[in-house]
């Protein structure tokens, strides 16, 4: 539950309370009942609340779980086609939406291992989603339960040396900020790309025919990876030499042709 509190200023999220656990790993977990579809208490055999009646419990009195502060120096930029930083803006991105959160910091002393050991078991028994197992503890059905989930066993991304503390997306998915899936995009990005080659005379491979079909693992006939990522980029590479051409042309073109814009 996310409640805004002074736009601009922090933002307070409500949970179910989970600073006390009523069950231990020592002592009875609650069980699956077949016949209920969901936890129960180990003694008494009754039901525990459901995610979303623990959340109706919460009250308006009630003290946030916690609170997330932004200060002054928070400033988003958005990415102007076209524009002089583009093309950095756009490399940036991608350099640190593309590695893996692991590889920020290699650990390569003893030291540094037990130091990661300390903090995944600090975090093995914390809440880190509706759907997390450690809800239990709590005396509270996880959303959408099923059997066997255990306590300090979720395989939530949180809970991943990998991937320690940070259990979301980078960012959103694109149906999420432009509308569009990515296939979307990548046939705006043909339609675009097609359109400014014309000029020059070139014409895309009609792609009625040609006949697609999937590769399976070990077919011989599919290329090593190493040689599909630098095929990928000469491609890419060939591609921008074309339209940097076309966007050199002589203005020769009839009134009715597509506009040049200069690649990015």
């Amino acid at each position: 539950m996310l409640r805004q509190v002074a736009a601009a200023t922090y933002h307070q999220v409500w949970w179910p309370a989970c600073d006390q656990p009523m069950y231990t790993i020592a002592g009875r977990l609650p069980e699956w009942d077949e016949r209920q579809g969901g936890y129960v208490d180990p003694a008494t055999a009754e039901p525990l609340p459901t995610w979303d009646e623990a959340l109706e419990a919460i009250g308006d009195d009630d003290p946030p779980s916690h609170v997330v502060r932004f200060g002054p120096q928070l400033r988003a930029d958005g990415v102007t086609a076209n524009s002089a930083q583009v093309g950095r803006m756009i490399g940036y991105l991608t350099k640190y939406l593309t590695k893996a959160l692991d590889v920020c910091h290699e650990v390569t002393t003893d030291a540094q291992r037990r130091h990661v050991d300390r903090l995944a078991e600090a975090l093995r028994f914390e809440a880190c989603a509706p759907t997390c197992a450690n809800w239990l503890r709590y005396g509270i059905q996880p959303r959408n339960p099923r059997p066997r989930l255990t306590p300090g066993y979720c395989k939530g991304k949180a809970h991943r040396q990998a991937t320690l503390g940070f259990g979301g997306r980078r960012v959103l998915v694109s149906r999420r900020w432009s509308g569009k899936s990515l296939s979307d995009h990548r046939v705006d990005r043909r339609e675009w790309i097609a359109a400014q080659l014309a000029v020059l005379g070139r014409t895309m491979p009609d792609p009625s025919r040609l006949i697609w079909l999937p590769a399976h693992p070990g077919d011989p006939g599919v290329p090593r990876r190493e040689y599909l990522i630098m095929r990928g980029i000469a491609d890419r590479i060939r591609w921008r030499a074309e339209l940097q051409t076309a966007a050199n042309a002589p203005p020769d073109v009839g009134p009715s042709s597509p506009a040049i814009v200069p690649a990015a």
